[in-house]
Formats: structure tokens, sequence, C-alpha cells
């Protein structure tokens, strides 16, 4: 055998693969024959658990998370895979409603495996970043915000911004710190996402600049109210500086009037940033892309692919309507050992000082690969059918006893109550509310510990607990929306 192996004292022969590639080729088969059983085969199949619940303490010794000073061999490192997959949860099920992303798709799966693989440095798929210059579906964004910066997550999209918006502003910011600043003034609606104010936190402007602004009935940003928190804002002396609207809100899926919030930005010179993390793959969608009307005024955008879009975890991007180069007046800090000027190549196209990571995965290729292969056409089916499928639930839901709409969903996230047996037709009894905000908890728990599907539940406002179903997988299909309620029935029908 090609194989080498290290002999320990205290243990059966091991398996080592430093410097033999025979031995690395055998167990990535290996891993890879597992991933595609386990993940790929089963994890699709609605035959399967969607998870396999284990408490905490258990789970723990299943897994046997010590760390040892002896390696193991590589019959019980396949099994430690095995173990990983088996007991989590399998976001690419059928049956996975949880969050705001789901499914797989297996042309974006080979892009992320090419990028785990030893490869150059980003600055090397630059041209596949820049491809969404020429990317259709995103033409009603200005032309300077078709080259997208991969970011870390629609979190950081919207850092990002916040500090582009201050430095632009306040450009000796950079190196006076926050001396340098009067008080600023930043505004999002109430339905905004956390991640306004932790960034309003970590940037070191506190969560007390961050003014909320109302949304109406469906979470939508009132721009009336947001021109009144602009004139309070300066009538106590802080600087109003930035607005954050939100195309697609985590809990309803709220589009907010852009049109009308970029006439407050431009009458009192505000950046306007629009976190469409969520909502921005609807620009894909000829039939559905009038919900971001406006957002071509932004100066900038955030937008996560690995979530409608089904481009896999991490797969996020920033555009920005900037041309000055202003990414890198604010991040950048000319290290000599890194980004030298004088290179063989033009070093405009590096570029690593723009950002503030210093190494960064290739996050741009699994969405450039998935884009070639289902082609925009591809991808705008896959929106529309998501938004069929939300339509069908709504109309499904309507049918039967028990379940009550928050409102008519403009989007995918579908906004329910399920009202067991015991409470229906007791909406006047003093204690409804109460009753009712304690069920979904219970049902939550109930289909977790039996593996038969995961969907979130919140309550928002004066509103009690309700599910959010969000139909985004694009293997879904009626008969899954119909499972769904069925299963719902079934685990609620003694409550």
């Amino acid at each position: 055998s090609a194989h080498r192996f290290t002999l320990m004292a205290d243990s059966e022969p091991l398996l080592s693969l430093d410097g033999d590639p025979v031995a690395a080729e055998a167990l990535l088969r290996d891993v890879f024959g597992i991933v595609v059983d386990e993940v790929i085969r089963k994890g699709t199949s609605a035959s399967e658990k969607v998870c396999e619940w284990k408490e905490p303490e258990e789970l723990k010794q299943l897994l046997d998370l010590e760390l040892r000073s002896h390696g193991e061999s590589r019959e019980q490192i396949l099994e430690r895979c095995r173990a990983v997959i088996r007991y989590s949860v399998k976001t690419c099920h059928p049956h996975f409603f949880n969050q705001l992303f789901s499914g797989l798709d297996p042309h974006a799966l080979a892009g992320r495996i090419v990028t785990e693989s030893p490869l150059p440095a980003p600055t090397k798929f630059l041209w596949v970043e820049r491809s969404g210059e020429a990317s259709s579906g995103f033409d009603s964004l200005p032309l300077s915000c078709h080259h997208p910066l991969p970011v870390t997550g629609g979190s950081i999209s919207n850092m990002y911004a916040v500090n582009l918006a201050r430095y632009q502003r306040y450009p000796d910011c950079k190196q006076r710190g926050l001396r340098a600043l009067p008080p600023l003034a930043l505004f999002t609606s109430k339905e905004c996402h956390y991640s306004i104010k932790k960034g309003a936190a970590f940037l070191g402007l506190g969560t007390d600049s961050v003014r909320v602004v109302k949304a109406d009935e469906r979470g939508k940003m009132i721009p009336e109210d947001l021109e009144r928190q602009i004139s309070l804002a300066k009538a106590e002396g802080a600087v109003p500086f930035l607005v954050t609207a939100t195309s697609g809100t985590t809990v309803l899926g709220a589009f907010d009037p852009l049109e009308a919030i970029a006439d407050v930005c431009q009458r009192h010179g505000l950046w306007l940033h629009v976190d469409a993390a969520w909502g921005g793959s609807v620009l894909l969608s000829q039939t559905h892309r009038h919900l971001l009307a406006g957002i071509q005024r932004a100066d900038s955008v955030a937008w996560n692919p690995h979530k409608l879009l089904t481009a896999g975890l991490q797969c996020s991007a920033l555009l920005l309507r900037d041309t000055s180069n202003l990414l890198k007046r604010c991040h950048g800090s000319q290290a000599s050992y890194l980004f030298q000027q004088d290179k063989f190549y033009d070093v405009a196209l590096d570029t690593g000082d723009k950002v503030v990571q210093c190494g960064r995965r290739v996050d741009c290729l699994k969405l450039w690969l998935m884009w070639k292969a289902q082609g925009g056409q591809g991808l705008e089916q896959r929106v529309d059918q998501a938004f069929a499928l939300a339509r069908y639930l709504v109309e499904e839901l309507k049918k039967r006893e028990g379940f009550e709409l928050v409102m008519e969903p403009e989007f995918v996230n579908v906004c329910f109550w399920f009202v067991p047996p015991s409470l229906r037709g007791k909406q006047g009894s003093p204690d409804y509310a109460e009753r009712l905000a304690k069920v979904a908890p219970v049902l939550k728990e109930r289909m977790v510990k039996e593996g038969s599907m995961m969907v979130g539940y919140q309550p928002h406002g004066t509103r009690g607990n309700f599910f959010r179903m969000v139909v985004a997988n694009p293997a879904l299909t009626q008969a899954d929306m119909d499972f769904f309620l069925n299963e719902l029935e079934r685990l609620g029908q003694d409550l």
C-alpha cells in the first residue's frame, strides 16, 4: 500500500495524510460519498426526517467533542462526518421552512466545493465577482452598482453602508475617530433588521443614534414619519446622515416605498441604503420587480443570493452607486507588504484594500456557476415559482378551519395563527390571545422532536406568537404545501 501509517503507543495504527496524496484522495472520495448519500440523497427526501432531535448533553456525548493528544483512525473520522450530518438540521429538506434560506442547488454546491479546495486568492476570481456588471435582471440599478462587493452576510453589508455614509460626510473620522463627529442620527423602520442597531453600536455611534420610524399596518416605513423624525433630530442638535430602508422585512416580508423615501433623502441630502438582503432577488422577476420600484435611486444595496436564489450560505453582496473609489478611501490602509503598487498587472484589479477582511472566501463562484447553469430565465422562474406556491398556500389555508392569516402577504412570507380545536369560536374570551400565543411554541417543539418539519414563529408588536412560513426552496411543490397544513392539523388536534 502507498499509505503511510503512524503507530501510537495507546491506539491502533493511524492514517497519516501528510505528504500522501493517495491516502488523501481515498479519504476525500469516502467523505464525498457520505455527503452525496446523507445530505444530497437523504437530506432532500421528504420521506426522511428534517432533524433528529437530541438534547444538548446527549449530543455532546454522541459527537464526542473532546480533543485529545492522539489522532483517530480513518474510519473514526468518517464516522465523525456521518454523525455530524446525522444530527444536523437538514436545511435542504423540502419540509424545512424555518429560515429565509433553504434548499440545495447542485451547481451552487459544486461552486462551494471548488472554492473550498486549495485555490488562488480571491483576487484571481475578480472577473467572476464582476460578472454582475452584465447580469440581466439588475438593469434597474445604476450601472456603477453592478460591481458587487462580496461580504460575509447582510448584517455586514448594512454595517458597511453605515460606515461608508459616515465617512462620506465626515472623512476625518477615519483618522480622528469619534472626536471628529457631531452627534449623528440615522433612520430606519421599526421593522428593520436588528443589524442596524448592532452596527451603530459596533461602529461607536451608539444605539441612541438610531431613530426608529413608524411603519404602517403592513410593516412598511411611513415616509411622512421619516420626514418628521429628521426634523426632530435636527431640532435636537443631531446631524442626520443615513436612511436605511428595507426590501423584504424579516417577519412580514414588507417592501418599503423606496421612491417616496428617496425623495425625502434627496431633500435632506442623506445617504439611502436599501437592505434588500431578503427581497433583492425579486429584481430578477419581471412580474414582481415592481415591489422594489425606486431602488435605482439608492446609494447602496445589500443583497443575499443565498436566500431566495438558494446559492448556499454564505453568498452576500453590497452594491454601491459610488464611482469615486469611496470604498478604498474609507477602508484602505495601503499595506505595502500586500498591496504593492508596482505589480506587473493593473493594481486597480486588486480589491483587497477596499474591504475590512483580509483573507476571505470566494463566495461569488457558487452564484456565478449557478447563474451560468440556470440562466437569468431559470432564476426568474425560481422566484416566480416561490410567489406562486406562497399564493397556493394562502388559498388552501383559507379553506381550512383553524387557520387565520395575520395579513395577506405580498412576498413569500406567509404569516398565520393555527387556532386549535379548544380555542375555535372563543375569540371573545378574555384569555384568548394569551392562550393562542402558547400554541406555536408547543407545535414547534412537537414537530422538531418528531423531525417531521420546521417552521419559525415569533410575536410581533401587539400580536402574540404566530407562524412565519417561508416559501423559498425551489424544490417545493403543492404537495409540500398540503403536507405542511396537514401536519399542523395533526400535531395540534389535541390542543
